[in-house]
């Protein structure tokens, strides 16, 4: 009679990453034309569309520009990683740019990215997009106050939460730094006139920026996306841009914040805290890969593939599919969802901390 073996540990090293991890500047550019062309054309169509009254062809209009939009994040995105382009000044260029189009300032949304990265399953250190809270502290809130963290967590919050995300807090987040930045400049240059605005700028403890670089792209992203609104609502008037311009942002933001939030939120989830998480453990267990159409695919730049892209962030979204390929069986443990599994999803917003893994209100209320 033979023993069953212990299933065998998965290192990262038993995957082949490094021949996809090459960048081509060609396919790139290639990507980045292709999206914003045609959302450019589609911002011509809509306001087209709605000047004519058109409203049976405004609707898809406006659901092609809410796809292309999520493109257009998923690419800024791979600019974050320094993996759509080979060149890291080049992704950091383009990365603004999309970053204007997608209206949030890419650095600081890419460092806050990396440390997701960094800390995947542990949830002690990184709470998700929906910042979770454990069953134990969730059993301490009263009513009213378990009622609203449900409320929060609802589906239906993704789109006014995407308008809010993209169109209303990156503003918030400079107008709240700069309430703090002024006042410690202006005592400084009492105390010192010549200090020169690099030092005072390097000076300045804050929560909404971790340094002088990230400041700048906050600032002149809202500069130039706020500039932007006026100059297109000038040229094609307030209400014209915003009828069309709101639901685009509302709508794509939902999109790629529900594919980023059920590609960690699901059954089975790894979820721990510090002191036992294992980060091969955070990637294995701990993402999920979506099942989507190819045409779906193409619009979030094959994000779908998201384990990979948590053991090899240098993979670029155009290498993704053929580098699952290659390690698909090694991939074999990562839970796999479809569209239909999505909803489910949304059902796991609590840390269950004795069991390793995230849970249900229900579960948690059943036991």
């Amino acid at each position: 009679m033979t023993t069953a073996s212990a299933p065998k540990v998965v290192r990262k090293s038993d995957f082949e990453l490094k021949p996809f991890m090459s960048s081509c500047n060609r396919r790139a550019t290639w990507q980045v034309v292709n999206t914003l062309v045609p959302y450019g054309l589609l911002w011509w169509l809509a306001v087209t569309c709605l000047r004519q009254g058109l409203w049976p062809l405004l609707l898809p209009v406006i659901g092609l520009m809410v796809l292309f939009m999520a493109r257009c994040f998923s690419l800024m995105h791979d600019c974050g990683h320094y993996s759509l382009f080979r060149q890291r000044t080049t992704n950091r260029w383009v990365g603004f740019l999309l970053g204007i189009v997608a209206g949030i300032p890419q650095l600081p949304w890419s460092r806050g990215h990396a440390f997701h990265h960094r800390h995947n399953g542990n949830w002690e250190r990184y709470k998700g997009p929906s910042a979770l809270v454990s069953a134990a502290a969730y059993n301490d809130f009263d009513g009213g106050k378990q009622a609203l963290y449900r409320r929060l967590r609802h589906p239906l919050m993704l789109i006014p939460g995407g308008f809010f995300y993209l169109v209303i807090k990156p503003r918030i987040e400079l107008l709240a730094g700069l309430a703090g930045l002024v006042p410690h400049a202006i005592a400084t240059l009492r105390q010192a006139p010549a200090t020169p605005w690099s030092q005072i700028l390097a000076s300045h403890q804050t929560t909404w920026w971790h340094s002088p670089e990230e400041f700048r792209d906050l600032f002149l992203n809202n500069i130039a996306v706020v500039a932007a609104w006026m100059g297109m609502g000038w040229w094609l008037g307030a209400g014209t841009f915003w009828l069309i311009y709101a639901p685009v942002m509302a709508f794509s933001a939902a999109v790629f914040i529900c594919i980023f939030f059920v590609q960690h939120n699901f059954p089975g989830s790894y979820a721990e805290s510090t002191a036992h998480w294992n980060a091969m453990q955070g990637v294995m267990e701990g993402t999920s890969d979506l099942q989507l159409h190819p045409l779906l695919n193409w619009f979030s730049a094959d994000i779908g593939c998201h384990s990979i892209h948590h053991l090899c962030e240098a993979i670029p979204n155009y290498r993704l599919q053929e580098a699952h390929r290659r390690n698909a069986h090694l991939l074999t443990g990562v839970k796999r969802l479809r569209l239909s599994d999505i909803p489910s999803c949304f059902s796991y917003i609590l840390w269950d901390e004795r069991a390793g893994t995230l849970t249900t209100v229900d579960a948690q209320t059943a036991s």
